[in-house]
């Protein structure tokens, strides 16, 4: 097999669907509540309780609530572009395995690194996040940590556009609540699915206090401007907190473990994005209307807005859910990021041996989910949280951008797949998904690009020196000719 051939080489869907009658595959025990709980546990978290204030303090103003509205348009046009793909190749991989079964081996590896860098470095930020309400909440306790085991050892100053030590040792909350999730994943899936879905009926509870309260504080006179930072802010706004709606694409990663994947993978996708949208859109609303941007908090600005009110208790509350909300976006991201390493590793790209191994008992890919979790807890616990989320959201957006293309390339290359659910308006909605998605990718600045083609070349190097010798798709379409070329004669 030539190079070229190979580096263009499709996955069939006869072989995807081969891989999945396999023995070494997941549990199939998920039900459309459970991975709609899934995709509201992976979505409602450090977005909107962390991100929010920095994104309406330094991008949008009150336009946040139009950021958030535009991020949404954006996902909505990839979510049904997933949804068509999840329905029709229901494997562990996500945008990985779509690509693989329409753009060819190279594609599909670097949109797989892609998703690495997506799920590895969004663990991380969560994480980042999830500390500054646990020490928040600790206060209201009395408890304070010490503030070199609670910060990150670097910061960025942007009054003076530079990088700096802080001080601080590491981010300790951070590190330890990584471990912790990954003991629970080891476990196994179903496990995981009850104690998601637990913290997921806490968070929405704690969501829609902060809406109903709080909306009895608001100030009008607070959302004027209203666009302080013009149209560019809510654009520049969108691609920031764009991280609030990475999570409805982890639904597709699990489609391996639901009961009917054709049926309810495209209603968890769908369901779990309609529902964060609209309570995004609610609480930015009443964050802005709270407080004035300009005084909003950076860290836990949820909580600070219920402070500056004379609320003690609304504080308590909302800390309290945003600990365990946030937890429960860390649980979702954390079991995909291992399922995208187990789809990498059937396929030879990465060690099967390490990374593919099933538990013989819990039926989870327990070495990927250690090593990811050590990984993330050393990355959450070192870098600080701008760095982290700016990085996540370019990887998202890109592979929003081919999973839109890959739509296109399927229906015209294999048309007669059965499709359960079909993306309604071909082409126009993958096209304003593909226009949207890098429109938001171009907001977000060169530097940004500048890390995603460094991460993207480290695993073009990782693919020609292992993933390329080691691809089971090759060795297949390899050991293939001889009988084909006997047939010819």
């Amino acid at each position: 097999m030539g190079l070229r051939e190979q580096l263009f080489a499709v996955k069939s869907i006869q072989i995807l669907e081969a891989e999945m009658a396999s023995d070494n595959r997941l549990r199939r025990v998920l039900g459309p509540v459970s991975l709609t709980a899934l995709g509201v546990g992976a979505i409602i978290g450090a977005g909107i309780f962390v991100l929010t204030g920095l994104a309406a303090h330094d991008y949008a103003g009150p336009g946040l609530m139009l950021s958030f509205v535009v991020a949404g348009i954006g996902c909505a046009l990839a979510a049904l572009c997933y949804a068509e793909f999840a329905a029709m190749v229901p494997v562990a991989g996500s945008a990985y395995a779509y690509a693989y079964a329409t753009l060819g081996e190279l594609l599909a590896w670097i949109i797989g690194w892609d998703l690495v860098l997506e799920y590895a470095v969004a663990s991380s930020t969560v994480a980042h996040g999830w500390s500054h309400y646990f020490t928040a909440f600790l206060g209201l306790l009395g408890i304070t940590l010490p503030a070199a085991w609670t910060a990150s050892p670097i910061d960025f100053n942007p009054a003076t556009a530079t990088w700096g030590p802080t001080g601080a040792y590491c981010n300790l909350p951070a590190f330890l609540v990584v471990l912790f999730i990954t003991g629970i994943l080891v476990i196994g899936i179903r496990e995981s699915a009850r104690f998601n879905a637990a913290m997921v009926l806490l968070k929405l509870a704690v969501v829609l206090f902060v809406i109903v309260v709080g909306s009895a504080y608001i100030r009008v006179e607070n959302w004027r401007p209203f666009l302080p930072f013009g149209a560019s802010g809510v654009f520049k706004g969108a691609a920031y907190i764009f991280f609030a709606y990475i999570g409805f694409d982890s639904v597709s990663t699990h489609a391996e473990e639901a009961r009917n994947p054709q049926r309810d993978v495209p209603i968890g996708i769908i369901t779990s994005l309609a529902v964060c949208t609209v309570l995004y859109i609610l609480v930015a609303a009443v964050l802005t209307g709270m407080v004035p941007y300009q005084d909003i908090a950076i860290d836990a600005p949820v909580a600070r807005a219920f402070e500056t009110r004379g609320l003690p208790v609304a504080m308590f509350l909302v800390s309290l859910g945003a600990v365990v909300g946030i937890t429960s976006v860390l649980l979702v991201l954390l079991l995909s990021q291992a399922r995208i390493l187990l789809a990498l590793a059937r396929d030879g790209l990465i060690s099967h041996r390490f990374f593919g191994e099933v538990h013989p008992r819990f039926r989870t890919p327990h070495r990927a989910t250690i090593l990811t979790g050590v990984l993330v807890a050393l990355v959450g616990s070192l870098f600080p949280l701008k760095l982290l989320a700016d990085l996540v959201n370019i990887g998202t957006l890109f592979a929003f951008v081919i999973v839109c293309a890959a739509v296109l390339i399927m229906r015209r290359t294999n048309p007669q797949q059965p499709r359960p659910f079909r993306t309604p308006f071909v082409p126009l909605v993958p096209i304003l998904g593909i226009l949207s998605n890098f429109g938001m990718m171009c907001a977000l600045g060169w530097e940004n690009w500048l890390r995603l083609f460094v991460w993207l070349a480290i695993g073009l190097v990782i693919y020609f020196v292992y993933g390329r010798h080691h691809s089971k798709l090759a060795a297949s379409v390899a050991a293939a000719a001889p009988a084909r070329q006997g047939a010819r004669r």
